[in-house]
């Protein structure tokens, strides 16, 4: 696939005060904000163009992103003039798509990954779906206490669970788009219509994936990049 929309319009007041003067997918991690960590995976993964769906704050991001020139991308926008919804930003931003006969990645732009999108856009057409959500291993956000009888032996930190949640990553098709509602979230609507007539498929992600939602996630996030790099 080589276009892909990214929903970066929300406010994230769970990530305040990070994103008091930018929009959450402006929030850095390892000093490079969100959006611009998953253009420049979308790049190496020979994604020629992006459409970002943005409303709050928006000329943040234009400002840092620009036309995604420098970023080995092209960049445009779908700015939203009131708030759409997940569902509706999408639709906005897909109609703006330069290829409109070919499939198309998204992603929530609160994500971070790195596991080859090829694979998922393989496994996207051998399953014939009209969708296929990325899943994510379902991490704890608390410590597990391991016993032994009535005692504790220790405690396992954050681990994952045998569960696979939705990692707002996408791989759709062109159709999708007029399924999309004008106004709301995709995930009360399109999804479980596509679920109901066994045209939503699934991925299991083997790879590194988090989900920068609350100040706990973005701290984390930060020392497992600076982990990586070092």
């Amino acid at each position: 696939m080589r276009q892909a929309v990214i929903l970066a319009g929300g406010q994230a007041t769970r990530l305040r005060p990070y994103t008091e003067d930018r929009p959450k997918a402006m929030v850095e991690v390892a000093g490079v904000p969100v959006c611009e960590h998953q253009l420049i995976w979308l790049a190496a993964a020979g994604v020629e163009h992006a459409v970002m769906s943005v409303g709050y704050r928006a000329e943040v991001i234009q400002d840092r992103i620009g036309d995604g020139g420098r970023l080995g991308i092209k960049v445009e926008y779908a700015v939203e003039d009131t708030p759409l919804g997940r569902g509706g930003g999408m639709k906005l931003a897909a109609r703006e798509l330069p290829f409109a006969d070919e499939g198309w990645f998204a992603m929530n732009g609160d994500v971070l990954a790195r596991f080859p999108l090829a694979d998922l856009a393989a496994h996207h057409r051998r399953i014939s779906a009209l969708s296929t959500i990325a899943l994510a291993a379902y991490r704890s956000n608390w410590g597990l206490a391991t016993l032994e009888g009535d005692f504790v032996l220790g405690f396992v930190q954050s681990p994952h669970l045998p569960y696979w949640i939705n990692g707002g990553i996408y791989a759709m098709e062109p159709e999708v788009i007029d399924m999309l509602p004008d106004k709301g979230d995709h995930e009360d609507t399109t999804f479980p219509e596509l679920a109901l007539s066994g045209r939503l498929g699934g991925y299991k992600i083997e790879g590194y994936w988090r989900g920068i939602d609350t100040v706990k996630d973005l701290k984390e996030a930060n020392a497992e990049y600076i982990t990586d790099e070092e």
